[in-house]
């Protein structure tokens, strides 16, 4: 996040108090990022507000630009102005869906995280960051090396962001009880399971640089366990990845990033792993 230069700024008209525009401007007040404020409308009836935004950042001293543009959905227009100003970071207002709308159509945010081929912060709340504890999640139990490079770039980001707000990084894993990890093909049937997970914690404690204090392990589901202790700590910000599953795969099994997101009362960062943005991007060339 600190070597981001570009952010982009999603504005919902329809909110005068605008998390996502706070969040912007305290990352760039310590990194000097350019702000790009970007309205999803197809009338674009919104210009007046952008301009009025605009000068007043301006005046501010940030570097600012604008846009209100529609490209056939939210999430689309939002990744089509991500990909034209090759902006590092996207910063939005989380709105909740209606629970029964949600059932039957894929949220918008949702389509977002799992198409967007940069980070996605999603912002929650107004409360200041500064000092805050900074909650990282990860499955240290799955080794493949697609999620063991995403639970690095999780741990650097939440490092990156604890030292942005002169805060604390705290890292939590869930692990299943053995009833369910005994049907996942990830986790293999052991005699003491617990034991075997927390030995595994140790090693991606030795290498991530993570003290026994801020390291917790916990058995549950994810999307349970870390609402649950990123209420505890009082966290301000909750890191989180997803491999974007999409499609029926997507529908069947769910992204734990995904429920996270409605049931947290902290602002969350969404990350992919590489070769997935990779993929994402060539998808994206290839529609050009």
């Amino acid at each position: 996040m600190q070597n981001t230069r570009n952010l982009l700024v999603v504005i919902d008209p329809k909110h005068n108090d605008s998390p996502a525009l706070k969040r912007a401007k305290q990352i760039a007040d310590q990194t000097k990022a350019h702000l790009h404020l970007l309205i999803a409308d197809k009338n674009h009836d919104h210009l007046a507000l952008l301009d009025l935004l605009k000068e007043g950042l301006v005046e501010s001293g940030y570097s600012v630009s604008t846009e209100c543009a529609w490209h056939g959905s939210e999430h689309e227009t939002i990744i089509h102005a991500q990909q034209a100003h090759n902006c590092g970071l996207v910063i939005k207002q989380h709105l909740p869906e209606n629970p029964i709308k949600a059932l039957l159509l894929t949220p918008e945010d949702w389509k977002l995280l799992r198409a967007c081929p940069c980070p996605v912060l999603i912002a929650k709340h107004s409360r200041p960051w500064e000092g805050g504890v900074v909650l990282a999640a990860v499955d240290v139990g799955n080794t493949e090396p697609e999620h063991r490079q995403l639970h690095e770039s999780i741990v650097d980001s939440g490092f990156n962001i604890a030292s942005l707000i002169k805060g604390e990084l705290h890292v939590v894993s869930a692990f299943p009880p053995p009833m369910l990890a005994t049907v996942d093909a990830v986790y293999p049937i052991v005699t003491d399971y617990e034991a075997s997970y927390r030995a595994a914690c140790k090693e991606f404690q030795r290498t991530s640089d993570i003290s026994d204090s801020r390291l917790h392990i916990e058995q549950g589901p994810p999307d349970v366990i870390i609402p649950l202790l990123a209420h505890k700590l009082n966290a301000v910000v909750t890191v989180l990845g997803t491999v974007a599953r999409t499609g029926l795969s997507g529908a069947l099994i769910g992204n734990t990033a995904e429920s996270v997101i409605d049931a947290v009362e902290t602002d969350v960062l969404v990350i992919k792993p590489q070769d997935r943005i990779q993929q994402l991007e060539a998808d994206l060339n290839a529609k050009i």
